[in-house]
């Protein structure tokens, strides 16, 4: 019974996966496919990577993708680091009642927020574009930096701060020395987060750009309407063997020895 209950989770298990990859497994095939249509297997061939290459829409909506994403998580990580020492301080009703506010853009659908952030800019005049998009990105990934440096801040041994104060260094001083290094793995994780959530974002981009300027999920979007191009095939399978390779050199790194190995 035992034996057959572990071939049955075996089984689920597969499926599960098989689930999640097919469609990975199917558009990495096809970016490979000679033919354009996707009901008929034409060949082998790269032409459109070569393809990828040359268009000059698609690179300049990854770029564009890329550069949002970078620069709304690093002011993102700035801004709820700041927010997480600020809360910190606070009475825990306080703290309660931010903590409260910070989860409702999470919780709320992602239609919703980019309907009234269009509607913020409109009533503050501004002109859609770049700055609007990298603005309403900021907005909706700071309560995702938050969520990941709080944990982290309520671990942090205060004492340490003190003692940093107490030998002659000054607040801003400790902090750097004192406080960063270890808020630094939450405010990475935190990052890596916004960085994600960003570059995967369609609904509030597709609410806050002008015309003009498109990101992966605007193009994509409007490619579908026309057709998918098989150059999008190529260039999603490239993002995903980019990541695939970079969890696989994170998880197999080896550790750094310690001095007590090293003496050793």
């Amino acid at each position: 019974m035992r034996r057959t209950m572990n071939i049955v989770k075996k089984i689920y298990v597969a499926l599960i996966f098989i689930f999640l990859y097919a469609p990975i497994a199917t558009l990495i095939v096809l970016s490979f496919n000679a033919s354009k249509t996707r009901a008929k297997w034409g060949g082998f061939t790269v032409n459109w990577y070569r393809s990828l290459i040359q268009d000059e829409t698609i690179l300049n909506a990854l770029g564009t993708t890329l550069l949002i994403a970078f620069l709304s998580a690093f002011a993102a990580s700035i801004i709820g680091t700041i927010a997480c020492i600020a809360m910190s301080s606070m009475k825990r009703r306080n703290r309660a009642i931010l903590m409260g506010i910070t989860n409702i853009p999470m919780l709320n659908a992602d239609i919703v927020t980019g309907i009234s952030l269009m509607l913020l800019f409109i009533s503050l005049g501004l002109k859609f574009g770049f700055g609007t998009i990298l603005l309403s990105h900021i907005t909706f990934n700071i309560p995702y930096v938050i969520l990941s440096v709080l944990p982290r801040m309520k671990q942090l041994n205060p004492s340490v701060y003190e003692a940093a104060l107490d030998l002659g260094a000054s607040p801003v001083t400790a902090f750097f020395k004192v406080t960063l290094p270890d808020l630094m793995p939450g405010i990475l994780s935190g990052f890596l987060m916004a960085f994600t959530m960003s570059l995967d974002d369609f609904i509030i981009t597709h609410f806050t750009k002008g015309s003009g300027i498109n990101t992966l999920s605007t193009k994509i979007y409007t490619e579908v309407r026309k057709g998918i191009k098989p150059e999008m095939y190529a260039l999603s399978t490239i993002i995903f063997v980019t990541v695939l390779i970079l969890l696989f050199l994170v998880n197999i790194a080896p550790e750094k020895k310690s001095p007590t190995d090293s003496s050793q």
